[in-house]
């Protein structure tokens, strides 16, 4: 049987420094799409992600995109024509857009879904930040602050993913908040939305052990 290592290859890896004490945490900001049409578009139904958690569609994986991509490039570009605003609509023509090679012409979406604080948004361009990929400019504190803003809006992979990265070190020269008292509340409510998962459980659980050795 492979071991938990195995599994969790990530966190078996040291990194970073030592936290500095805990401080009292900021308040969660969840975000309100009642702010934004919640009525479904054919862009929706075709390039909603899967663990987007203000999808109004059925997600569709990188695959199933692709093989409409360009009917749903289309019905994207409709949507925010007709919402503007809308920044659900913003990520998601920013997705189509970035899985069909077009990094370039998905960066202004990308930004428009941040502007809104969408979370998923907020992880995913993070990410991009983290790694430059898909012709995302690299900006490491950039990414620091919006995977955390994301963890703070209740998005679970910015919950998880700021803490490892943070434990890491990557933010170790970046102004974003580090704090252990924070990054316990992001993990808390991290595995409230497991629930029983056994793998995401140990993936909060070692990444709690982590944060409370270096406080």
């Amino acid at each position: 049987m492979r071991s938990v290592c195995a599994f969790l290859s990530i966190l078996c890896v040291g990194g970073g420094l030592g936290f500095a004490a805990m401080a009292a945490p900021e308040p969660f900001k969840p975000f309100d799409p009642t702010r934004y049409s919640q009525q479904p578009t054919e862009c929706d139904r075709l390039a909603a992600h899967p663990e987007d958690p203000y999808a109004v569609a059925p997600g569709r994986t990188r695959p199933q995109v692709l093989e409409v991509a360009e009917r749903a490039a289309a019905a994207c570009e409709r949507a925010v024509g007709d919402d503007p605003k809308n920044p659900r609509l913003h990520y998601q023509l920013a997705r189509v857009y970035g899985y069909s090679g077009q990094g370039e012409k998905s960066l202004p979406h990308r930004e428009a879904a941040v502007e809104a604080d969408y979370p998923q948004a907020l992880f995913v361009v993070g990410y991009l930040y983290l790694t430059g990929l898909n012709k995302n400019p690299k900006d490491v504190c950039r990414a620091g602050e919006l995977i955390r803003e994301s963890a703070q809006q209740g998005r679970l992979a910015g919950q998880v993913g700021y803490v490892r990265y943070a434990l890491q070190g990557l933010f170790d020269d970046c102004p974003v908040r580090k704090d252990p008292a924070e990054m316990l509340e992001f993990l808390a409510a991290a595995r409230k939305q497991i629930g029983g998962d056994y793998y995401q459980g140990l993936l909060v659980d070692v990444l709690e052990e982590q944060v409370r050795a270096r406080t």
